[in-house]
């Protein structure tokens, strides 16, 4: 399952996988939301309940989409947070990690708290 996610000029494709998590969000897109940011995470609320699945994980990988339950957030991991122990890449609390982000993830640093964030399915065309 494959989605596009969007903020002003700045365009990422991602992987959704199929999981329990991923699932639920790939069935309630598309989603919008106002970034929050949170060292190098945009996360916002999303209107998917998801319990934590097995496996779920406060250390994630740069790249990954995780869904916080807690917040009912989507979250875009793409450095360090300020949970962070060296240069891991480390959630608040254990997430799901129900995607990735493919390509360079650089430019999700410019994406700021505010800025309206869009995740669609993507087209076929």
């Amino acid at each position: 399952m494959r989605a596009v996610i969007k903020s002003g000029s700045f365009s990422w494709t991602a992987t959704i996988m199929d999981s329990p998590t991923g699932r639920k969000i790939w069935e309630a897109l598309p989603l919008k939301g106002r970034a929050n940011r949170w060292g190098d995470e945009i996360y916002f609320s999303i209107p998917v309940q998801a319990e934590l699945e097995p496996g779920a994980s406060d250390v994630v990988s740069k790249g990954d989409l995780g869904y916080w339950p807690p917040g009912k957030a989507f979250c875009i991991f793409f450095g360090t947070t300020p949970a962070s122990r060296g240069d891991e890449v480390r959630a608040a609390s254990p997430v799901n990690v129900f995607g990735r982000v493919e390509g360079p993830v650089d430019d999700l640093g410019r994406v700021r708290s505010g800025d309206e964030v869009t995740i669609e399915r993507e087209s076929d065309d």
